[in-house]
């Protein structure tokens, strides 16, 4: 459970954070610090920055191998543990021996219609966790607003009443009420990022006028980790944001600037409905309407801060929007965005995937599978599989990969727009395109769960095995547990294409290291090698 861990002098992203929070002190020999949601956006960020501090953290999450394939997750100080927030006894277990604990969580999902009910069961749990184990105090980011304005949006009444679900046990709550968060992979900084860098023309609710106050995500981090050691912060309600006060059409006329960007004509309609924008932004954007629905609606609502004690409790320096966009873009530009909003979610292979035969009892696993032989090592192979997907594409069928997207986004699911987090390296969990990565084998093996609608469930995999000291087999597998009789119709309609788009993605594969082929491409059956190992 724990791992070793070779530490740098300034970890990629983490910005010198020992000298920003250098005013928190902390020994090894006190207890450890909970943090759950460690594998989502804020989650993903704080651990690292927790560990180079010295604290010894427990990161909880639903998928062990998502945890272990974070590079933090190898510090002697970090503990994994696998379990599920709507598990009482096994958060109960989680929190004992703990001084406190972060409460990341939110159910919001593309899968989570009824988000609001989870997220009250995982709050309630949380609060008798943390009583029970007596733990010192909860740290919880919520989302900023004020009913006494208005209706609140689904989102941000969930947020409200996880905070008061929380407070409602023995262990003092810390509450943290932040607005929008920009910073390289939010979901808020993505929408803006996508609608800005595709429309000239942007036709939008009245919301565009809404007073908001965005802040940064690395003064998110700096206030979460201040409140750890803060008496005056514990058990206290604090609204966060940064220094600046603007509606959403100037933060939009800020981010063309700062991204090059020809000033947009922002167009106000009084009868826009948001399930309109929420579904123009899913045709548009990676993210999907069931996500950006409730993001969208929570635009109607004023989230500027009422009180800013805060900033005197835990001094730092606030970033202005032009800044933290300015900061978000060359992170972007760097390829070194540390969490997405797509990091989140849980990452465990289909049942089926693990029956020893084609023959499996929840239906026939449905297979196409092409091998070729080149002329190189192991590790030549592994470089151009590793970065599929994204801006590198599939290697060959390009447009069809396209077409198959765009059918996808058009049809409810995600399409291509999600991308890659980074051209090259792989983590468990990361999302590459309308795939979920399962495993990473370096130089050996990548598997991808499709997250794409499809009348079925599907699996591509990569698998990298060295036939001699200068020669190496690589092999693609498409597997298919189809859904009723237009499933298999599906499959079959499409089987010849994936000949084709196979055979020619290992030829271009080859051709991308210059490599020789010496055998194939040619057709197989895996038979015996049919079960996910």
């Amino acid at each position: 459970m724990f791992k070793s861990f070779q530490k740098t002098g300034n970890p990629r992203g983490h910005n010198n954070n020992a000298l920003l929070y250098k005013h928190v002190i902390f020994m090894n020999e006190q207890k450890t610090i909970l943090v759950t949601g460690a594998t989502g956006y804020v989650g993903g960020r704080l651990i690292p920055r927790l560990v180079e501090l010295d604290y010894s953290v427990r990161a909880i999450g639903r998928s062990t191998a998502k945890l272990k394939s974070r590079p933090w997750s190898r510090n002697d100080h970090v503990e994994i543990l696998q379990g599920d927030m709507l598990d009482l006894d096994f958060l109960k277990q989680a929190a004992m021996g703990c001084r406190a604990a972060y409460y990341l969580v939110h159910s919001m999902g593309a899968k989570n219609k009824n988000f609001e009910v989870l997220d009250r069961q995982a709050a309630n749990n949380m609060a008798r966790a943390a009583s029970e184990a007596g733990l010192e105090k909860i740290i919880y980011l919520g989302g900023l607003g004020d009913d006494r304005l208005g209706p609140l949006s689904r989102h941000l009444k969930s947020r409200l009443e996880t905070a008061k679900i929380l407070q409602s046990g023995k262990t003092p709550v810390t509450v943290l009420r932040a607005a929008q968060i920009v910073g390289s992979g939010s979901a808020s900084f993505e929408i803006l990022r996508y609608i800005m860098d595709r429309l000239p023309v942007l036709f939008t609710p009245k919301w565009v006028e809404t007073p908001c106050q965005p802040i940064a995500i690395r003064n998110v981090l700096h206030y979460l980790i201040g409140c750890l050691e803060s008496d005056k912060a514990t058990g206290q309600t604090f609204d966060i944001g940064g220094p600046d006060i603007l509606s959403y059409r100037e933060l939009m006329n800020i981010y063309a600037e700062e991204a090059g960007l020809r000033k947009r004509l922002i167009i106000p309609i009084p009868f826009m409905a948001p399930v309109i924008s929420a579904y123009w932004i899913h045709i548009i954007s990676p993210l999907p309407s069931a996500i950006a629905m409730p993001l969208i609606e929570g635009l109607k609502n004023p989230v500027v801060c009422k009180d800013t004690r805060i900033r005197e409790i835990i001094p730092q320096r606030l970033l202005s929007c032009r800044i933290a966009i300015r900061l978000a873009l060359e992170r972007i530009q760097q390829e070194l965005v540390e969490t997405r909003w797509s990091d989140a979610g849980l990452v465990m292979p289909p049942e089926w995937t693990y029956s020893g035969d084609a023959e499996y009892a929840g239906g026939t696993i449905l297979e196409c599978c092409y091998k070729v032989r080149l002329k190189a090592s192991p590790e030549e192979v592994w470089k151009p599989v590793s970065r599929i997907g994204g801006e590198t594409g599939y290697y060959f069928g390009n447009v069809l990969w396209r077409i198959r997207g765009s059918w996808d986004r058009l049809s409810g699911g995600i399409g291509l727009r999600r991308g890659r987090r980074h051209p090259s390296e792989l983590y468990v969990g990361d999302a590459l395109d309308f795939w979920r990565v399962l495993e990473v084998s370096p130089n050996l093996r990548l598997l991808l769960h499709a997250e794409m609608q499809l009348p079925g469930d599907a699996l591509l995999e990569f698998r990298i095995n060295p036939v001699s000291k200068n020669e190496t087999e690589l092999q693609i597998l498409s597997r298919f547990l189809p859904t009723g009789l237009w499933g298999i119709t599906y499959w079959y309609i499409l089987y010849p294409f994936h000949h084709w788009l196979f055979g020619g993605m290992l030829r271009h594969i080859a051709k991308a290291i210059n490599k020789q082929i010496t055998h194939g491409p040619v057709s197989f059956m895996s038979s015996n090698e049919n079960q996910i190992k």
